[in-house]
């Protein structure tokens, strides 16, 4: 029985100040156990690991982006942080590659213990710029909602200063999963961002299915982000300039 599973659904993003700005648009992830990787790319059609197909998962996206195996790029992180990892399983909501192509704005990395418990999830974040950034929590309660807060720490919109803050809020992955977050500035909501579906098996012929429903998504992603971006910017929105350059980072939070 395969654990990893397809999630349709939907992002929505909504900016609060200076202006009033939203959109949304259907997608679909994949929330795959690392652990079936091998798996997945004999046994899933239309479907490869590492190598190019109609659907493809390629590890380089992720972790420390050089092609080495995620398992252990997130098992190091989580004993860097004296995060216990015995006998752990890994999880990733992402969007794969469609052609050949991604931009995963948000992955999440779900870590459950032996008892399906999640004890952390690794936020991984990136930008246009081809940076990334991981915020590390420890779950001290396996609750269905978790909720974390931080500090941003890396620059991802030109149009939002850095001084901000984050308030995540994520379901425990069932039937439904649901990913939200809130910007603050100074006390105010700048900014809302949610992504939702609703989870179907993970097979040749419901990948395929979601696959005709969003034929050009990941392509989609990224001329979105850039036309939004166009928006705001004929808004008057000041225009913010990324002041260092980073490749990977990663922080723990509390």
């Amino acid at each position: 029985m395969i654990n990893s599973a397809i999630y349709n659904g939907k992002v929505i993003h909504k900016r609060f100040k200076p202006k009033v700005h939203s959109f949304k648009y259907s997608v679909f992830s994949l929330l795959i156990d690392l652990s079936e990787l091998e798996t997945l790319d004999k046994e899933i059609s239309f479907f490869s690991l590492n190598k190019f197909n109609l659907i493809s998962f390629f590890e380089k996206d992720h972790g420390d982006r050089d092609g080495s195996p995620l398992i252990g790029w997130v098992t190091k992180q989580l004993q860097n942080y004296e995060i216990n990892t015995d006998n752990i399983k890994i999880k990733l909501l992402c969007y794969p590659r469609i052609f050949g192509y991604v931009f995963n704005p948000l992955s999440v990395f779900y870590i459950y213990d032996e008892n399906e418990n999640i004890i952390a999830i690794l936020y991984e974040v990136k930008n246009t710029f081809g940076e990334q950034h991981t915020y590390v929590f420890k779950v001290k309660d396996d609750q269905k909602l978790l909720q974390h807060n931080c500090s941003k720490k890396f620059h991802v919109s030109p149009f939002i200063e850095m001084n901000c803050s984050y308030f995540f809020r994520l379901l425990k992955p069932g039937e439904k999963i649901s990913v939200v977050i809130d910007q603050y500035q100074d006390q105010d909501k700048i900014l809302y961002a949610s992504q939702d579906g609703t989870r179907i098996d993970f097979n040749s012929k419901e990948l395929l299915k979601s696959y005709l429903k969003h034929p050009i998504m990941t392509f989609k992603i990224i001329i979105a982000i850039h036309y939004e971006a166009f928006n705001l910017w004929i808004k008057g929105i000041k225009f913010i300039k990324k002041k260092i350059k980073i490749r990977n980072n990663i922080t723990i939070e509390n």
